[in-house]
């Protein structure tokens, strides 16, 4: 099993902590990001990582090396111009046979999710991509109005609102890596609506476990508490008012093949 990890952002919401270091290489407790999550995928049996770098990759590959250190195999691409979430899985195509599978995520994810669980339930069902998300609440501030004609119909006080997350963890078909377009900008919600338009199976896939995205400086205080058992691990939580706010539209609809059921899953990632 492989797996293609992205490393190459700038991390400029952590600055100044990744002026001279990539956001990766940060230290969780006694450890790198980056480590903690190749020690999960070895553990995953997924022994053949690919790391896809950009800026600072001198330092993410002086640090990894061949991966022998860490009981893997580490190779690299590099991404000359920003190639989006999914756009890198085109600098590694060649590499896969028809029925493989290949998990890509971002470098910057603290999770206990069982990625064994996870990769072989995508192969189970023969699902083309499969998207790993939380469930988050959004609580508004705020009373919400609803008004027709100028005139005040109702009022909610501080409503809740549940989106669907990705986490930036998937599982994708190798057949699926046809539809990434060659040195283009390419997102994972663009590759889920090109799958979608060719009649693929787009799976979702909830993460019931402890997840983190370190997308802030309070994202990796907290990611330090809970390092330090400061914190009890959560389980789905809520979105914070001003991600909310920045965040809400970006969605892509899918459909649960199983159920039949029909979502929205909003990208963060």
């Amino acid at each position: 099993m492989k797996a293609l990890i992205l490393v190459g952002g700038l991390g400029t919401r952590l600055r100044p902590l990744t002026f001279s270091i990539p956001k990766p290489l940060l230290p969780v407790g006694e450890k790198p990001i980056l480590q903690i999550i190749i020690e999960q995928l070895r553990e995953a049996n997924v022994r053949e990582l690919i790391l896809a770098t950009g800026y600072q990759a001198e330092l993410i590959q002086a640090f990894c090396g061949d991966g022998s250190k860490f009981g893997v195999k580490i190779g690299y691409v590099k991404e000359d111009l920003p190639l989006g979430t999914a756009g890198p899985l085109a600098l590694i195509r060649e590499r896969f046979e028809a029925d493989e599978y290949c998990l890509l995520m971002n470098g910057d994810i603290l999770t206990k999710l069982d990625f064994s669980t996870f990769i072989e339930t995508s192969k189970k069902y023969g699902c083309d991509l499969t998207v790993g998300y939380k469930q988050y609440v959004y609580r508004s501030p705020f009373g919400v109005l609803t008004v027709k004609d100028g005139l005040v119909e109702d009022i909610h006080e501080k409503p809740a609102q549940e989106y669907l997350v990705s986490a930036g963890i998937y599982c994708v078909k190798a057949t699926a890596l046809q539809l990434v377009p060659d040195g283009k900008l390419f997102t994972v919600p663009d590759l889920i609506r090109q799958l979608i338009g060719h009649g693929k199976k787009v799976a979702a896939y909830h993460i019931k476990e402890q997840w983190l995205g370190l997308e802030s400086i309070d994202h990796f205080e907290e990611a330090l508490k809970r390092v330090n058992g400061a914190l009890e691990d959560p389980q789905d939580e809520v979105l914070p008012d001003h991600v909310a706010d920045q965040q809400r539209g970006h969605t892509v609809e899918f459909r649960n093949e199983e159920s039949g059921a029909t979502h929205q899953l909003l990208f963060t990632r």
